[in-house]
């Protein structure tokens, strides 16, 4: 599957700053990784840090806090991993599913999903 770009709306927890970006869709990452600066500047606060299996390989440890996300209308909060000011920001796993949306590679988009309950 290629990757693609979707339009997020991040928000503080608070609701006063939020931010409209560009974010490439990656159901290989557990959360939503966006530049730490970003973060910092909409009043997101690192509640903590976890460690991260990267693609090449490495182990990092990254700060992550919680920040409301809006794709296609749908909003709910998220995790959100505090990422390298030059890297791209990433739509992960977690808050795909947190909003109901699943991939559809052919297309090259995002779609309502029904989720599983067992």
């Amino acid at each position: 599957m290629g990757t693609f770009d979707w339009p997020v709306r991040l928000a503080a927890m608070d609701g006063q700053h939020s931010a409209d970006i560009e974010a490439t869709v990656d159901t290989g990452a557990a959360y939503t990784t966006v530049p730490a600066r970003l973060l910092r500047d909409l009043g997101v606060e690192p509640l903590g840090s976890r460690r991260f299996l990267l693609a090449d390989g490495r182990r990092v440890e990254m700060d992550y806090g919680r920040a409301w996300a809006t794709v296609d209308g749908e909003t709910e909060v998220t995790l959100v991993v505090f990422g390298p000011d030059d890297a791209p920001a990433l739509l992960g796993a977690y808050t795909l599913e947190g909003l109901a949306l699943a991939v559809d590679p052919v297309e090259g988009r995002l779609v309502p999903t029904h989720l599983i309950m067992y």
